[in-house]
């Protein structure tokens, strides 16, 4: 799954249409989510970016349901995270790196998170991030999601990940080599 299955990284037409739509009935559902944001300026970023669109189709096929969650004034982006109420399923039993799935001797992962994150153009929600997140609804409330670690921690072979338990947002930590059928990892991506 690292590897895209497509080279290209261009929806066609159709695709596009079908995707802006789904997007754009997600946008008007969830206005909490982005109060003070129009449907129209969002799209007018994808005019010229292609790839980002079909970024955003990767996250939307993998199960991530990604909406807008703010606009950055200074770069001038609008930032759409993993907005799926647990963790994306077609991105669960990942390890979290490369360096993890590679230590492992057996029982191996299908996958790592950071290598998907990277094939899919998007990275992983820093724990700042995910906070952010929980703070316009309830997430992972039966799962967990990997979220950037710290290189300390990482150095020492552990990565760090986040859920929702008992109305509170827990971090933890584990083995960067460990992965669970309940824990994936959600995105970011800028456009």
């Amino acid at each position: 799954m690292s590897k895209s299955t497509s080279t290209k990284k261009v929806l066609s037409p159709k695709q596009s249409e079908e995707l802006l739509n789904t997007l754009k009935i997600r946008f008007e559902k969830n206005m909490n989510r982005h109060k003070d944001i129009k449907w129209d300026k969002v799209l007018s970023k994808f005019e010229s970016n292609n790839e980002k669109l079909w970024s955003l189709s990767e996250m939307e096929r993998t199960g991530g349901e990604p909406d807008v969650v703010g606009y950055d004034t200074k770069m001038d982006e609008y930032i759409f995270f993993d907005c799926s109420a647990e963790s994306p399923n077609g991105r669960r039993s990942f390890c979290y790196d490369r360096a993890a799935l590679d230590a492992r001797k057996e029982n191996k992962p299908k996958d790592n998170a950071v290598d998907v994150a990277t094939s899919m153009g998007v990275e992983l929600l820093t724990e700042e991030q995910y906070r952010e997140l929980q703070k316009i609804g309830e997430f992972d409330l039966k799962t967990s999601s990997w979220v950037k670690t710290p290189d300390k921690i990482r150095k020492l072979g552990g990565a760090i990940f986040c859920d929702r338990r008992y109305d509170t947002v827990f971090t933890y930590h584990n083995g960067a080599e460990s992965y669970y059928a309940a824990r994936g990892f959600r995105g970011v991506l800028k456009v």
